[in-house]
């Protein structure tokens, strides 16, 4: 048997209609290929080779789990690739666009996603287990408290949809927060009209200083004055939509003589 790795945040999901519910939240089309972020004892894994018209990869960080994936679905081969998925070069592993599915390890689904957003070319759709103040804070619309930094930078490329919620009980170890079920779906934004590295330090300036407005936040910044003194500026970071902070990236640029 598997043991469950306080050290890797393992929390081993033993329902299988639950189970079922989150395989068949992927909305592929066949062929397809996906990646499983973290199988674990496969309880998604069965399911995802029944698939048809499927080509699954696993990646998995644990060497008994690696193990016991090796013994019970021989039918993975190479597919099944023992690594840390923050740190692989997915490049290499995975070829063509492709989906991923996990129940996400609590300790790094934020890092999952920033991931993700490094892939977002080829990634067109996740469905991921998180701990539900996760799921509600990056699916939080602008204007909401917990609405934050991932919200804005996944919303600039994904719908993101919270499918389900799923109880501690179902777990071995049960986690001590209630899990719910994100859907990130690509949307049609193929590139930014901003420059990127820009717009990312803009929104993590202006979160990092959510309580001032944006006129303080971004004071470092060195807004020429025709910017400061717009009337967006009044406002602060939580309300404004990713498309708002597009905007304000590109008058910064347009401001500053940038490209």
């Amino acid at each position: 048997m598997v043991r469950p790795k306080k050290s890797l945040g393992q929390h081993f999901l033993r329902d299988d209609n639950i189970a079922r519910k989150i395989v068949h939240s992927l909305r592929i089309n066949p062929p397809a290929t996906v990646l499983e972020v973290g199988a674990g004892t496969g309880v998604l894994t069965r399911h995802l080779l029944e698939l048809p018209g499927v080509e699954l990869y696993v990646i998995e960080i644990d060497r008994e789990s690696i193990a016991f994936l090796r013994e019970h679905y021989p039918a993975l081969g190479a597919r099944l690739i023992e690594g840390d998925f923050l740190k692989a070069d997915l490049d290499a592993l995975v070829p063509g666009p492709f989906s991923i599915i996990g129940n996400f390890p609590y300790n790094i689904s934020s890092q999952i996603f920033f991931k993700v957003l490094e892939h977002r070319d080829r990634v067109g759709e996740v469905v991921g287990m998180v701990q539900r103040e996760v799921a509600e804070r990056i699916a939080a619309p602008h204007g909401s408290r917990t609405y934050g930094i991932l919200s804005v930078l996944l919303q600039t490329f994904y719908d993101v949809e919270v499918l389900f919620r799923v109880s501690p009980g179902v777990f071995v170890p049960p986690p001590k927060v209630t899990s719910a079920v994100v859907r990130l779906t690509r949307n049609g934004r193929a590139t930014l009209e901003c420059d990127e590295q820009r717009f990312v330090k803009v929104v993590k300036q202006a979160f990092n200083n959510r309580r001032k407005t944006l006129r303080n936040a971004l004071k470092n910044l060195n807004l020429p004055a025709e910017i400061s003194s717009l009337p967006l500026l009044d406002l602060r970071a939580e309300q404004l939509s990713a498309e708002q902070f597009i905007q304000l990236t590109l008058l910064m640029e347009h401001r500053h003589g940038g490209h």
